[in-house]
């Protein structure tokens, strides 16, 4: 779905996962700078929308996602996975319920398969599932923004900011209002900053919430079963992931940055030596520079010097070894 917003001055469409909205207005570093700082906008258009109606949502919903949302209070943000049977991360969704409709974005043209699960779950359920994406668009308002919601937008309030789920032919009209917009690069750079994964990006067909670190923000260890809850016990109890997340500082000489994919390698070894994970998200960052995110093996050592292709990189650990 393409945004209206691709027409403001000096907009750059965005590539791969987010086609359809910019990626940046001309300067990203200034975009940085003002998402930072609690100003301007992020347009998400792109990003699928999910809603479940019906007096049983929060309880059936509770038997098929990761996280504890039997009771979940109107107005409270959280967010939640769907596993595969083994344990494997298939969608991740950031949920808000408003008293009478769960509300959740979704990764951009996942939200047809998300609600085909959903639907064949449904059983004797009271509950509606329903692809609101054509009706609403997701906005984001950085931490500390001082920009009222409209009255009729849904608001998801998180540290990180707040989403709103805004009537899509309101999106000029807030646009203008708002401003100044800012490209989702920007608003991934502070992602990759604050370590915190994407679907798609940070995953591959095995990962599983541990790898990640999202046990305990997406995935409730106290909660009854749902599919793959087995592999989510298993590993806390009994074991250790086989992979870890790694921040990764990136030598800032490098002109390109290393792709999403792009292999890791012990840098005693060079280019030549054993793959040890892969590069999942890579950003140049106003203050930090070259930044990125990786998948490793667990037992890389936590000090040991990294390359990605042939980009020195040294490492911070995310998720423990």
């Amino acid at each position: 779905m393409k945004s209206p917003l691709l027409s403001l001055p000096g907009a750059v469409p965005g590539e791969g996962p987010d086609e359809g909205v910019a990626a940046h207005y001309g300067d990203l570093f200034r975009e940085q700078r003002a998402l930072a700082d609690g100003t301007g906008f992020v347009d998400l258009s792109h990003r699928g929308v999910v809603t479940v109606t019906g007096a049983d949502r929060l309880s059936w919903l509770h038997l098929l996602l990761t996280q504890h949302v039997s009771e979940l209070p109107p107005g409270q943000a959280t967010e939640a996975l769907i596993l595969s049977a083994h344990g494997h991360i298939e969608h991740a969704l950031y949920l808000v319920d408003d008293g009478e409709t769960t509300w959740a974005h979704v990764e951009p043209d996942s939200q047809g398969d998300l609600i085909a699960y959903l639907e064949s779950m449904k059983f004797f359920y009271r509950v509606d599932i329903a692809d609101r994406t054509d009706a609403y668009a997701v906005v984001h308002l950085p931490a500390g923004s001082i920009t009222e919601a409209p009255e009729d937008a849904v608001v998801r309030e998180t540290p990180h900011g707040r989403d709103l789920f805004l009537p899509r032919e309101r999106l000029t009209a807030f646009a203008e209002a708002s401003g100044p917009p800012i490209g989702v690069l920007a608003y991934e750079a502070l992602r990759v900053e604050a370590h915190r994964p994407r679907v798609g990006l940070e995953t591959d067909h095995r990962t599983i919430p541990h790898e990640l670190g999202w046990i305990g923000s997406a995935v409730h260890l106290q909660k009854g079963c749902y599919r793959g809850q087995e592999t989510v016990a298993r590993v806390q109890n009994l074991g250790k992931p086989p992979r870890r997340l790694v921040f990764l500082h990136l030598d800032g000489s490098e002109v390109a940055l290393p792709s999403h994919g792009a292999p890791i390698r012990l840098a005693s070894e060079g280019e030549e030596g054993r793959q040890l994970g892969f590069i999942t998200s890579s950003a140049r960052h106003h203050e930090l520079g070259p930044i990125a995110l990786a998948l490793v093996k667990r037992n890389v050592p936590v000090d040991a010097d990294l390359i990605a292709d042939s980009t020195a990189a040294a490492q911070e650990t995310v998720v423990e070894p």
